[in-house]
């Protein structure tokens, strides 16, 4: 494995790993009301193009990293659809 494709595992397990912070702290307290609805459609529509073009060229890092990020994003969408949102005092 040359360094350029050890440097795209390591960048696809970065990009994977940073909404399991927030996925557990929004499991955890069940709340979810300061996470933008906008900002998590954005993440989840440009990580679909991202898999569109990394399937259609083969690349396995980026096809890993966005098919994580997709399942953490909705993840996120369903607890944003599901838990209540407490009115701020």
């Amino acid at each position: 494995m040359e360094w350029t494709e050890i440097m795209g595992h390591i960048g696809a397990l970065l990009s994977s790993i940073t909404f399991i912070p927030q996925v557990l702290q929004a499991w955890k307290t069940k709340s979810v009301g300061d996470l933008s609805m906008n900002m998590l459609l954005i993440v989840i529509t440009s990580t679909v193009v991202w898999l569109i073009y990394a399937i259609s060229l083969n690349l396995l890092p980026v096809i890993i990293a966005n098919s994580i990020i997709f399942v953490l994003s909705a993840l996120l969408i369903y607890f944003k659809l599901t838990f209540k949102v407490e009115p701020k005092k």
